[in-house]
């Protein structure tokens, strides 16, 4: 004999208000716990996204740092050994010296722009959020 849990209402214009109302809060908390998981969720995702972009960035800036070390060491090296060669010692070593340094700030500025904070914005998230608040503030 299998029994019957759901709630009957002995009112025959149908269920009363204060089951009406539980109802509709009961609804309304698994909703939005249901919501703030799948928020939760997205923001997770989002943010490993933003620190795989960091990382990038600080590889970048650490790559660019090591090109701008081997301009600074080319230009010590043109400057012992230039005097050997044809040219003008020093103005050999101020070319390479000033080509290295300028890869190096075009890395630097690359890996720069990596840290900005339009690259690091959780944009779904936050659009995510807005729906839901819209969504929210219809209802109510």
């Amino acid at each position: 004999m299998a029994t019957d849990y759901t709630t009957v209402s002995r009112d025959p214009r149908g269920p009363s208000e204060e089951e009406s109302a539980a109802n509709l809060v009961g609804r309304l908390l698994s909703d939005l716990t249901a919501l703030m998981r799948n928020e939760l969720a997205l923001a997770k995702s989002e943010f490993s996204k933003a620190v795989g972009n960091v990382k990038l960035g600080v590889t970048g800036i650490a790559t660019a740092g090591a090109v701008l070390l081997a301009g600074a060491l080319s230009l010590v090296a043109a400057a012992i050994l230039g005097l050997a060669q044809v040219l003008e010692p020093w103005l050999a070593a101020l070319i390479v010296g000033v080509a290295l340094g300028v890869v190096g700030f075009v890395l630097l500025q690359s890996a720069k722009k990596k840290l900005e904070p339009q690259a690091l914005s959780m944009e779904r998230t936050q659009h995510s959020l807005r729906r839901d608040a819209e969504v929210v503030a219809r209802r109510t």
